[in-house]
C-alpha cells in the first residue's frame, strides 16, 4: 500500500456557515490534524483539495478560499483546487498520485454526503482503494455523516495508524530489498 491523504475543501469560507456546519467542522478538526500529524510523521504525502467557485468568491488570494488555520496545513503540502463534487474531475489530482505512485487515498473533510462522497466514489472509479476516516468527515447533518459512512470503506484514527505503520514498514523492507539487490 503507498497512500496519501486527501483533505477535501476545510476552507475558512465554510467555517462560517451556519451554526450545524460550523460545530461539525470544529468536530471533525482533532481527527483530521491527527492523520495529518500521522502521515508526516511516516513521510506519506497530505494533499490539501480546495474548492473554486468564483461567484462564492472562493479564488486564490482571497481569505474564504485558504484552509482554515485551524488545520496543521504546511506550505510544502500539495494543493490541487477544484471546481466540481469529486476532486479527480478536471483536476489533475489523478496524474499527481500517479507521479507518486499512490495507490490508497484516505480521505476526510467537507461535505460528506457532497464533495467527501464524490471524491471517494472518483477515487474507486480511478482504480484506488478509497477510506474514509470516522470523525473526519463533517457535514450540516450529522444523519449525512452517517450514511456516508456506513456505505463506504472507513476506518478509525487509531487503525489508522497501524495501517501506516505497516504500509511503512513495507515500503522499507521494499527499499531495502532493492537496495540488496543493486549492490
Amino acid at each position: 500500500m503507498r497512500p496519501a491523504l486527501l483533505v477535501v475543501d476545510l476552507q475558512k469560507s465554510f467555517f462560517s456557515g451556519a451554526q450545524p456546519t460550523v460545530r461539525s467542522l470544529e468536530q471533525s478538526l482533532i481527527y483530521v490534524n491527527c492523520a495529518i500529524g500521522m502521515f508526516r510523521a511516516h513521510g506519506m504525502p497530505v494533499i490539501f483539495v480546495q474548492h473554486l467557485s468564483p461567484d462564492d468568491g472562493l479564488l486564490p488570494g482571497r481569505p474564504g478560499f485558504e484552509i482554515h488555520e485551524k488545520i496543521d496545513a504546511l506550505p510544502s503540502d500539495i494543493r490541487i483546487h477544484k471546481r466540481h463534487g469529486s476532486s479527480f474531475h478536471r483536476t489533475g489530482l489523478t496524474e499527481k498520485l500517479d507521479e507518486l505512485k499512490i495507490d490508497t487515498v484516505f480521505i476526510a473533510g467537507y461535505c460528506a454526503e457532497h464533495c467527501v462522497l464524490s471524491t471517494y466514489r472518483g477515487a474507486k472509479d480511478q482504480g484506488l482503494a478509497a477510506i474514509l476516516i470516522r470523525g473526519g468527515l463533517s457535514s450540516p447533518s450529522q444523519e449525512n455523516i452517517r450514511f456516508v459512512e456506513c456505505i463506504s470503506d472507513t476506518v478509525s484514527v487509531g487503525n489508522l495508524k497501524y495501517l501506516l505503520d505497516d504500509a511503512a514498514t513495507a515500503s522499507d523492507n521494499i527499499y531495502k530489498h532493492a537496495y540488496s539487490e543493486a549492490q
